[in-house]
């Protein structure tokens, strides 16, 4: 399995607005397991993304997709920046099979 945990910062007071065009442009998404939107309670402008696919090919195949570039789209202009990105092996957990 490829992993991915990113902090993205909406432009002062959009962070809801980002929410929503986050979570519309992930469906239908082939070899998405996991992708989790969190507000961070601590920072009225921060979110955490946490994505889980089968493999690192399937997040780049993705990007390609009408939906995720609608929502790279109507997303950019709200998006502050990027602060933090990190890529992980998971090896499992509630809801994923066991990657060993």
């Amino acid at each position: 399995m490829y992993g991915l945990i990113g902090k993205m910062r909406s432009i002062p007071g959009q962070r809801d607005a980002l929410v929503s065009i986050l979570l519309e442009g992930v469906a239908g998404m082939p070899g998405c397991l996991s992708y989790v939107v969190a507000r961070d309670p601590g920072d009225a402008d921060a979110l955490w993304i946490t994505e889980v696919w089968e493999e690192r090919a399937s997040h780049k195949a993705s990007l390609a997709l009408p939906s995720v570039q609608a929502a790279i789209a109507q997303g950019r202009p709200l998006i502050a920046g990027f602060e933090r990105h990190i890529e992980t092996q998971p090896v499992g957990g509630h809801g994923l099979p066991r990657g060993d």
